[in-house]
């Protein structure tokens, strides 16, 4: 009779709200550079297990940085924007760079490829700001090579360091990172490929991870990177007239998941795109826009 009235209780329980969760965050992916241009930085990659958590916390998805164009040289692209989950931040992808641009790449969670011109640039930094594990890698240099060909360096991604280019090839954007915390395997944060002028061979994006490819020679858009996988974009060729724009970085996501036993979240911001799925014995929130509260 005990027996029976305690299972009677257990079913009856209500569900407890999660005090830990495993997180993914991944931020935006940097923009290529147009007209000649460096390959973007992917999106900064951060996940673990068992994170504590309670009360309500942030989250914001962060969008990809937008490559440059306009039809002159030496645009640049812009960084990837952050991801945010509590306390944890990913940085956006580093931003690539086109041939007579004033600086170099730029540097964030993995850095953005080097151009070519007005000298070869090296690749910018990746895990900026430094995190532990490394959030991304470095991008890859520019060659130089014989005019009237040469080749950009593949933005970093975050599972290896961009390409290299070659006087007849742009560099491949760094190999992304699998994850399969929303129910199956799923590769991000790919960099994004540099592009090649006149002729050549473009680089690809970054093995998986939605890096965009490189443009080869003409006047070719770069690839942009795939939506929700911080994929950096790939960079624009370069032929007579500068038409060559560079891809878009892709935009971030961030996604928690903790067993379905627990209780569902309690409020979600309006301002967040999300869908929430059970499967594995989990309860896997992802959201894929937006900012907003979360409450446990």
């Amino acid at each position: 009779m005990i027996g029976t009235i305690i299972a009677a209780q257990h079913k009856g329980q209500v569900a407890v709200p999660p005090t830990s969760v495993d997180y993914l965050v991944v931020a935006g992916g940097g923009g290529a550079g147009n007209a000649g241009g460096s390959g973007g930085g992917a999106g900064g990659f951060r996940t673990s297990t068992a994170f504590a958590i309670s009360g309500s916390f942030t989250v914001t998805v962060g969008g990809g940085g937008s490559g440059g164009s306009n039809g002159s040289a030496g645009v640049a692209g812009t960084q990837g924007s952050s991801s945010v989950f509590s306390t944890i931040t990913s940085a956006g992808g580093g931003y690539g760079t086109g041939q007579a641009a004033s600086g170099g790449p730029g540097a964030g969670g993995s850095g953005g490829g080097g151009s070519f011109f007005p000298s070869p640039f090296s690749g910018a930094a990746g895990n900026t700001p430094s995190t532990s594990p490394s959030q991304g890698n470095n991008g890859g240099s520019a060659a130089g090579g014989s005019a009237p060909n040469y080749g950009n360096g593949g933005g970093g991604g975050a599972g290896a360091v961009g390409g290299n280019g070659t006087s007849t090839t742009g560099g491949t954007g760094g190999a992304g990172t699998s994850n399969s915390y929303s129910g199956s395997a799923v590769t991000y944060a790919g960099g994004g490929g540099g592009a090649t002028t006149f002729g050549g061979t473009a680089g690809a994006g970054g093995s998986g991870g939605g890096g965009g490819a490189g443009a080869g020679g003409g006047n070719n858009n770069g690839t942009a990177g795939t939506a929700n996988t911080g994929g950096g974009g790939g960079g624009g060729a370069f032929l007579t007239n500068h038409t060559g724009n560079g891809g878009n970085g892709g935009s971030g996501i961030v996604i928690i998941r903790y067993p379905d036993s627990q209780a569902d979240l309690t409020t979600i911001g309006g301002g967040l795109t999300y869908a929430k799925t059970t499967t594995g014995g989990y309860k896997i929130y992802s959201f894929t826009a937006g900012t907003g509260t979360v409450t446990i």
